[in-house]
């Protein structure tokens, strides 16, 4: 039987099997994503060796250097994708972080590969909101949260494939091409950038051959009929404008002198968080990136608040959605954290070979965050039934405190069966704390917000979590002299993370009253 709309009792439209398939694309577009985002973390102890980096130097490109942009990024192309062709905007994005990741096999130093991998962040700015977008057009409120936990289920196969084939693609290179003797002189690290890049420029082209559906096709009642009227390329440059400097002072000086002040101290603030981090770390291209990504989020906020102020209602002041994204992002600093420096601890610590540690990390990986995301998302959609959505909170913040306890026992392990049997246990109460996320962030704004809002809760996820968690990581690592005691150290965010999801649960269960 076909599903009723809430609010008319009308039958919806049924989920054929072309959704089912347009599901399989966007997961091999994720799994896409996540082998270009996670490949460097299985190289991470070649690039240390060849281009002479610390292990804050690289938590700067694993997380700041990607995460910065393509939160920063994920504005204006979120709201985008709200109003113009989601499956050309998916395409062009894959093409350009596929593009980007060949392009880092060719970096012969510790700033082109920064490079590089702004560029994939940009690209990837794309993917998860034209999929959240597409995926809610295609499966009824009853079922997102299971069709975006399949999706998600791409970025666990991603990370899986990235450990196992980079580290084998890095070796084998290097065997058969002996003390620089390859084409270019390029070694094995550099040659998996252009094997795992590459394949994602044909991808691109399957993309570009899904039918665009009807946007608000599930939910009607949702749709606001003056949606359609907005020009998609004006809408994009004024929201470009709203988060790249230092054009973001001509869009606040359009709003009068007074928006143009704000702004000016939105800026002075970031400087300063910039100087005094800098100062404090020494780690001046870190802060500064830092500083424009949280300036950006500013002037972002600013410029909705005052070009649109629905829009800007039903996102920045959702409590639920801003306790969501809140609690999530804290929990992900741990998370990133792991994902990122997990090879390394395994290679540089417990002494394992790097193909060793890419096939048992990348398969615990791929297996217990399927297991973790698709297994949380149903269990969010099951527990949220009869319009209990704040049970959805409960699926987060149990995975999450599973995760931080599963955390603390792998970086203190001494024997490396154990520490891979963490990984993976750790790997599925990690994954399901997005299974939970996802669902209960799109059922949580009307359809056609939806681009922004999950643009907001990758830009929390991601400022808190990955332009912090990896760079964090590292500096505590570098100056504590041990990689295991700078991850530990950063289980300190966890219960600030519970907090906040326990708000957005009282929130979501006293507005159901």
């Amino acid at each position: 039987m076909r599903p009723a709309d809430p609010a008319t009792g009308e039958q919806q439209p049924e989920v054929d099997r072309y959704g089912y398939y347009v599901l399989a694309v966007l997961m091999s577009v994720y799994a896409l994503n996540f082998i270009d985002r996670q490949l460097i973390t299985i190289l991470a102890p070649d690039l240390k060796r060849d281009l002479g980096i610390s292990d804050s130097d690289f938590g700067f490109l694993y997380g700041t250097a990607f995460g910065v942009f393509y939160a920063v990024f994920g504005i204006p192309l979120g709201k985008l994708s709200d109003h113009w062709s989601r499956v050309r905007l998916l395409a062009i994005g894959l093409t350009l972080w596929s593009a980007m990741t060949a392009l880092s096999g060719l970096a012969k130093s510790f700033a082109q590969l920064g490079a590089a991998r702004i560029g994939v962040g940009v690209g990837e700015a794309t993917a998860s909101p034209c999929a959240y977008s597409l995926i809610s057009d295609y499966f009824p409120p009853q079922r997102r949260a299971t069709a975006i936990a399949i999706y998600s289920a791409g970025l666990y196969i991603g990370g899986g494939i990235s450990l196992y084939f980079g580290s084998a693609i890095a070796a084998e290179w290097n065997a058969y091409f002996p003390g620089g003797s390859a084409p270019l002189g390029l070694v094995g690290w550099q040659a998996a950038f252009l094997a795992m890049g590459i394949p994602g420029l044909l991808l691109a082209l399957l993309v570009a051959t899904l039918r665009e559906p009807a946007r608000g096709r599930f939910d009607p009642y949702h749709e606001d009929d003056g949606a359609g009227k907005v020009s998609p390329l004006a809408d994009f440059v004024r929201s470009l404008e709203s988060v790249l400097p230092p054009f973001t002072l001509l869009a606040s000086a359009r709003s009068g002198i007074g928006a143009l002040g704000v702004n000016l101290v939105g800026a002075a603030g970031a400087a300063l968080l910039a100087w005094g981090m800098a100062a404090l770390t020494g780690d001046v291209v870190q802060w500064i990136a830092f500083a424009i990504g949280c300036y950006a989020v500013f002037s972002w906020g600013q410029n909705l608040r005052l070009k649109d102020a629905a829009t800007f209602d039903a996102v920045c002041r959702s409590r639920p959605l801003v306790g969501i994204t809140l609690g999530y992002g804290l929990v992900t600093i741990v998370g990133y954290a792991m994902t990122a420096f997990a090879p390394l601890y395994a290679i540089e610590v417990l002494g394992a070979d790097p193909r060793e540690a890419g096939f048992l990390l990348g398969g615990a990986g791929t297996l217990g965050g399927i297991i973790g995301v698709v297994g949380a998302g149903a269990a969010a959609d099951r527990l949220a039934g009869g319009n209990r959505d704040h049970r959805r909170i409960w699926v987060i913040a149990i995975a999450a405190a599973g995760s931080a306890l599963l955390y603390a026992l792998m970086f203190t392990a001494t024997s490396r069966p154990i520490f891979y049997a963490l990984n993976f246990i750790g790997w599925i109460f990690f994954s399901g704390t997005l299974g939970g996320s996802s669902g209960a962030v799109v059922n949580a704004v009307p359809a056609r917000v939806r681009g922004v809002a999950t643009g907001g809760f990758v830009l929390g996820s991601t400022m808190l979590g990955l332009a912090l968690g990896p760079y964090s990581a590292g500096k505590f690592s570098t100056l504590f002299g041990d990689l295991g005691a700078g991850l530990l150290v950063l289980l300190v965010v966890v219960p600030f993370g519970l907090i906040a999801l326990g708000v957005a649960e009282r929130d979501l269960r006293l507005a159901r009253k």
